[in-house]
């Protein structure tokens, strides 16, 4: 399957590139190992303007510098000390759009992602969560600032494409802290 382009990423509106992406295969080769899954679950976050995200008001720190690169690049942070959280940035250099990846359904690899998580897929938790999926991906930190047009960490297309009656959008989840902004119905799922 051919790889998202920049063109995808470096567009504007980062709301219509989260719903876009449901359905695409998010894919990893960490160590040697392929593994894949279909994205089925994102939030969008909409950079100096949004409570929500942590470019919130301008913010730049070492951690969030990356946000301000231009699309089609990963930002991978840690919550709570132990959960990886992959993110797409989408817009161009300066504007920091992100959408953070909360669930796949798995493809590929499979094998690969139960050692990882030392779990069944069977289990409702397996891919879906943000942190759960970074394991299974094999995703970390030390991947913040690649490209998605490499071979590291890539996003495919595959074909298949919701129509909005079939995209749930809701508010995004742990972001109570955003105030008015933690009501915008910016999470997408299937």
């Amino acid at each position: 399957m051919p790889k998202l382009t920049l063109d995808f990423y470096q567009r504007e509106d980062v709301l219509s590139i989260s719903r876009e992406l449901l359905g695409k295969v998010l894919c990893t080769n960490c160590h040697g190992k392929l593994t894949s899954g279909i994205i089925v679950e994102t939030e969008a976050y909409a950079g100096i303007t949004d409570r929500a995200s942590h470019a919130y008001g301008g913010r730049r720190t070492k951690r969030t510098e990356i946000m301000y690169a231009p699309g089609g690049i990963a930002y991978v942070y840690l919550c709570y000390g132990i959960h990886h959280l992959f993110n797409v940035i989408t817009n161009v250099k300066g504007i920091p759009h992100a959408i953070l990846i909360r669930a796949i359904m798995p493809k590929e690899g499979i094998e690969t992602m139960i050692i990882r998580r030392k779990k069944e897929p069977s289990a409702s938790t397996f891919t879906s969560g943000p942190g759960s999926l970074s394991q299974a991906m094999g995703i970390t930190t030390r991947h913040s600032g690649i490209s998605l047009l490499g071979n590291r960490i890539w996003i495919e297309i595959y074909g298949t494409n919701y129509n909005n009656e079939e995209i749930i959008t809701g508010n995004r989840v742990g972001v109570q802290y955003a105030g008015e902004d933690a009501a915008n119905p910016w999470r997408f799922w299937i």
